[in-house]
């Protein structure tokens, strides 16, 4: 479903899309950027994933229409690259819990962090 009005809240570099049947949808920055369709994150196939960590503050900075089927989206952390369809941002808003909670368990398995000052050391313990 294509969205009827995009905006982009300079305040906290969120995204907000509202459909014709009166539903509303927003977005962090944050978690647009770690799901970004760009070969960057996503890599050129299954297994070439690229998990991104650090992007607890990133903020959209700006938005430009892709056609009439999508946004592409520059973040404040200089990522450009991904083109979010109008699909793909549907399915973003249906499965965000489930999408949210996988980039948390593969972060916390990565030893990794939402905050970009935040350094997870991982201990070893000798036997």
């Amino acid at each position: 479903m294509t969205p009827e009005k995009i905006k982009l809240h300079t305040s906290d570099g969120s995204l907000e899309l509202a459909y014709p049947d009166g539903s509303i949808v927003t977005f962090s920055g944050e978690f647009l950027r770690v799901h970004s369709p760009s070969a960057e994150v996503r890599g050129h196939g299954p297994g070439e994933e690229v998990l991104q960590h650090g992007k607890q503050n990133v903020k959209i900075r700006s938005l430009q229409p892709s056609g009439h089927y999508a946004l592409l989206i520059e973040f404040d952390d200089g990522h450009n690259t991904g083109i979010y369809s109008w699909p793909y941002l549907q399915e973003l808003h249906e499965n965000r819990d489930q999408l949210w909670q996988a980039y948390l368990q593969k972060l916390t398995a990565a030893s990794q962090s939402r905050d970009p000052e935040e350094k997870v050391v991982k201990f070893i313990t000798p036997k």
